[in-house]
């Protein structure tokens, strides 16, 4: 696994805040053409291509959490300003998780960066965040960056931490990015794909646009990503999470059922998240959402056309510089991943 953490930990210190993700698609797009993999961009979305592209189609969103700038010593949640994503409702578990969360940045560090070139501007450092109602956003009081000019993205300062048998970071979804470069590295010669924007709810487009640009159809894409739940102990009890749906389609893919089979055979503990969700919305008597996931806006927009299934490794701490994971789960992810993909 020392090859795998060693491209981590050079990705997490690539800046990719949503809308803002050019400097980390260049550095993806040059750490797979060292290793000879063909490299396409377009607009939203980059996309590998190994020597059998049809051997698989494995996405993983490249966008992370950061602040953008909003006018003279004003920042907001990149996710959630106008030009990215409706206003807060409050209604989806992200949502509500966010709304948690909102201490956690206070005295973290962040970093400003050119947009375009990826050049690092100025160190920051957040003293306050709170949810403001009358804005329906995440607002943040940042200290050292009164000479910004509004559209600066600023991320935060990170890096991967290990502790016994944990990793923290801000993972979701570089983890899953990560993975993706590990597997071409290995032996994988499929294609996969890079999406920007999905924490503002639009990666699923750029996505549909490609595969309606070249008329390709398949019932075997596989997203990955990382999954929240709300304790240590219960990511201890799971490697690898999956799907039967989420708030928008029925996942129906021959690749679940193959997931589940060598989940089992290589004992691997795996949660269907959905059945996780609907458990906790009936012990609580309350209502909430089984989920919007990238793939099932996919299955929905196409009317099944495009099918799939996803992937998800469990974490705590998410959205945060602080989401923990188990080394145990990102072996585990790997190793289905190996048993999938790898001949």
């Amino acid at each position: 696994m020392e090859l795998f953490y060693d491209v981590l930990k050079q990705l997490i210190r690539v800046p990719s805040v949503v809308g803002a993700e050019h400097p980390f698609f260049l550095f993806i797009k040059r750490e797979l053409e060292e290793a000879g993999i063909t490299v396409e961009y377009y607009d939203g979305v980059l996309v590998a291509k190994g020597d059998s592209p049809e051997d698989g189609y494995i996405s993983a969103h490249a966008d992370r959490h950061g602040l953008i700038c909003t006018g003279h010593n004003e920042f907001q949640y990149a996710a959630f300003i106008a030009k990215n994503k409706a206003d807060l409702m409050g209604n989806s578990n992200s949502e509500q998780l966010l709304n948690n969360f909102t201490a956690r940045f206070v005295d973290e560090k962040v970093q400003a960066y050119d947009p375009w070139s990826g050049s690092y501007i100025g160190l920051g450092t957040i003293k306050d965040a709170f949810l403001c109602q009358r804005r329906n956003n995440i607002i943040f009081k940042v200290e050292g960056f009164d000479y910004l000019f509004p559209g600066t993205p600023i991320a935060f300062m990170d890096k991967l931490d290990f502790q016994e048998e944990l990793i923290s970071a801000q993972l979701d979804n570089v983890l899953s990015v990560a993975i993706i470069i590990y597997l071409y590295l290995i032996g994988y010669k499929g294609t996969a794909f890079f999406t920007a924007s999905e924490e503002a709810g639009k990666s699923w487009r750029f996505l549909l646009e490609y595969f309606r640009r070249f008329d390709i159809a398949t019932n075997e894409l596989l997203v990955l990503d990382t999954s929240p739940y709300p304790t240590l102990e219960d990511i201890k009890n799971i490697d690898i999470v999956l799907r039967n749906r989420d708030s928008n389609a029925v996942f129906k893919s021959p690749l679940k059922d193959r997931i589940k089979k060598i989940a089992k055979k290589e004992k691997i503990k795996y949660d269907f998240k959905d059945k996780y969700l609907r458990n906790k919305i009936k012990k609580n008597g309350a209502k909430g959402s089984i989920g919007t996931t990238e793939l099932g806006r996919l299955i929905h927009a196409t009317k099944g056309q495009l099918q799939g299934t996803t992937l998800q490794i469990p974490t705590i701490g998410y959205h945060t510089v602080n989401e923990t994971t188990t080394k145990s789960s990102v072996e585990s992810m790997i190793n289905v991943l190996k048993k999938v993909y790898i001949k």
